[in-house]
């Protein structure tokens, strides 16, 4: 008897194969689309500076610019980490950036550096208290200083049961997730992220 050979179930489990391979590899695309590792070596390297933990430096600019250099704000704040003048310009001159001028704050190395010295100020100022330096972040130190002061947003005046500026509260949400994902990544990698 003879038994003919049938490329249907071979042909059928190989198509199978190439469509799994076909969507992990559009999911992975898409992944790191929407959380991308550009200029993780100069995080890094200032998360190490300042003390800092790389996924909590790129959670900021992902959420701020989403690692757009020439991104600018409706408020005026400049590149990666979305910095002020007034803030870039002061932090330029205590940290002491050799030939530094605002017109100079696009320049990945420069805002980063910048963006976490700043983070590590806020660190310093609120304890590590992360929903504290977050939202200090995006709605300044002063406004966080009076909500902690407010019974309406602070029962005991060293944390925040809730935020009154919603853009803030949003903020906050978005960067605590953020970071999550790229400590997730950053695990997956098996570097020494922090």
């Amino acid at each position: 008897m003879f038994y003919a050979f049938s490329l249907k179930k071979p042909l059928k489990i190989l198509f199978v194969i190439l469509c799994v391979i076909a969507f992990a590899a559009f999911s992975a695309a898409v992944f790191f689309k929407l959380y991308p590792l550009k200029h993780l070596d100069t995080v890094k390297k200032y998360s190490l500076k300042y003390k800092l933990e790389p996924a909590l430096v790129m959670a900021v600019i992902n959420t701020e610019s989403h690692f757009n250099e020439e991104a600018v704000s409706g408020k005026g704040a400049s590149g990666l980490m979305q910095l002020m003048k007034p803030t870039a310009d002061w932090a330029g001159e205590i940290i002491g950036i050799e030939n530094y001028s605002y017109e100079r704050i696009k320049e990945p190395e420069i805002n980063i550096e910048i963006g976490c010295w700043y983070l590590s100020r806020l660190m310093r100022e609120y304890n590590s208290d992360l929903t504290l330096v977050i939202a200090s972040y995006n709605a300044g130190s002063g406004n966080v200083s009076k909500w902690i002061n407010d019974q309406r947003y602070s029962k005991t005046g060293e944390s925040l049961d809730n935020i009154p500026f919603e853009e803030t509260s949003r903020y906050v949400e978005k960067v605590n997730s953020s970071k999550r994902i790229y400590e997730f990544i950053f695990k997956l990698l098996g570097g020494n992220y922090g």
